[in-house]
């Protein structure tokens, strides 16, 4: 089935997904596989060992809103409330672990906020 237009709340929550997940795709893809073969996680498989949360990020950054799947929102809303609590742990409490889970969920704490005036424009290109 073929939706030209999403309902209000799906619309919203795709929005916040896309304002919580700061990497790209390639980005994400990347992490991933450098942490799934990280010296604690190596397996003669490496793509085996990324998380199916981290999987299906990367899918719905390349999907189109109008080709979402219930499984996607589902997915989308387990990323925003998850970045939500970490981003709301105190700053004494954060560590490289923090950063880690962050960015496992696609969200890279240390990147400027695109609307900020110190990043050039465009610099990142299209997600």
């Amino acid at each position: 089935m073929v939706r030209e237009r999403l309902d209000p709340e799906t619309a919203e929550l795709w929005r916040e997904f896309h304002a919580t997940v700061n990497m790209r795709g390639e980005e994400l893809r990347r992490w991933l596989l450098t942490d799934a073969s990280g010296p604690d996680t190596f397996s003669a498989e490496p793509s085996m060992d990324v998380s199916r949360l981290g999987r299906r990020i990367v899918a719905i950054l390349d999907k189109r809103r109008v080709d979402l799947t219930s499984e996607d929102v589902d997915t989308m809303r387990e990323v925003v409330d998850n970045a939500a609590r970490l981003l709301a742990v105190p700053a004494e409490e954060r560590g490289e672990q923090w950063r880690h889970d962050l960015m496992t969920l696609g969200h890279d704490p240390l990147r400027p906020d695109p609307a900020s005036p110190e990043e050039e424009p465009g610099a990142e290109g299209p997600r």
